[in-house]
């Protein structure tokens, strides 16, 4: 990728990629910011030198919210516009066919707590935490992804109190996989990352298909859905290498 961003930060090293929010002083998110993140997104979910992806935020921030500033107005259309805007920039996560890894360095506070429950796996540092201020500004929002991550008396403790909730807590919670001094946290982000790129690709990719298309399935219909999964990628090229190197008592070097 050589698009140079406004409001985000790229690295790619060993198949992982590192997408940092980088918008001072709080990271908040405007449509700059929602725009690049799907484009970037995007990308990195094509792209053969990418296996997993990390999201964070520059600073002492994850980040902060919606951009008031840019707060639609009440001109017919306009707030349609928007929502859909707002939708795309949390989409792009849920969609993307790489996994995608939150790793909270501070606040993730309304849309920033969305961003971060958008993700598929969640690790945050003692001073991450995760608000939902909606209900203090007359507004309410995020419950469907809340709910995603928290047990209901949790979800709704978060929604109706405004708390935050800071990384030990979360863990608690079974939110967070993991919870790391500050200056640690990326290194156990990297390290799951690095798990995930060790893996066969086209598996990788095909339990996320499974996250994302079984979620509201009965337990019947979500297996079958998963054995037809199993099936076509037993015949991959990621099969046949796993196979090689069982037999040959190596390690499997996966291509696709």
């Amino acid at each position: 990728m050589t698009a140079t961003f406004d409001t985000l930060t790229l690295e790619i090293r060993d198949l992982v990629a590192t997408v940092t929010f980088n918008r001072p002083p709080v990271n908040a998110q405007n449509n700059r910011l929602r725009e690049e993140l799907a484009e970037v997104i995007d990308e990195l979910g094509d792209r053969s030198d990418v296996r997993a992806i990390i999201l964070t935020g520059a600073g002492k921030t994850f980040s902060a919210g919606a951009d008031l500033s840019e707060r639609p107005t009440q001109d017919p259309g306009r707030y349609t516009a928007h929502n859909r805007r707002v939708r795309a920039s949390f989409d792009c996560l849920l969609e993307c066919p790489k996994p995608v890894i939150a790793a909270i360095n501070g606040a993730a506070i309304g849309a920033g707590c969305v961003a971060a429950l958008c993700c598929d796996i969640l690790v945050t540092s003692e001073r991450g935490f995760l608000q939902m201020t909606e209900v203090t500004v007359g507004l309410a929002g995020g419950v469907a992804h809340v709910r995603r991550h928290f047990g209901e008396s949790d979800a709704r403790l978060l929604i109706y109190t405004a708390r935050r909730i800071y990384g030990p807590d979360l863990l608690r919670m079974n939110v967070a996989s993991a919870c790391t001094a500050p200056e640690d946290l990326l290194d156990a982000a990297w390290t799951i990352a690095a798990d995930i790129a060790r893996a066969s690709p086209s598996a990788v990719r095909a339990a996320k298909r499974s996250f994302q298309v079984t979620e509201g399935m009965s337990i019947y219909d979500a297996y079958r859905f998963e054995q037809n999964q199993t099936k076509a990628l037993s015949t991959s090229e990621d099969s046949a290498e796993a196979m090689a190197a069982f037999r040959e008592k190596r390690a499997p070097v996966f291509r696709s």
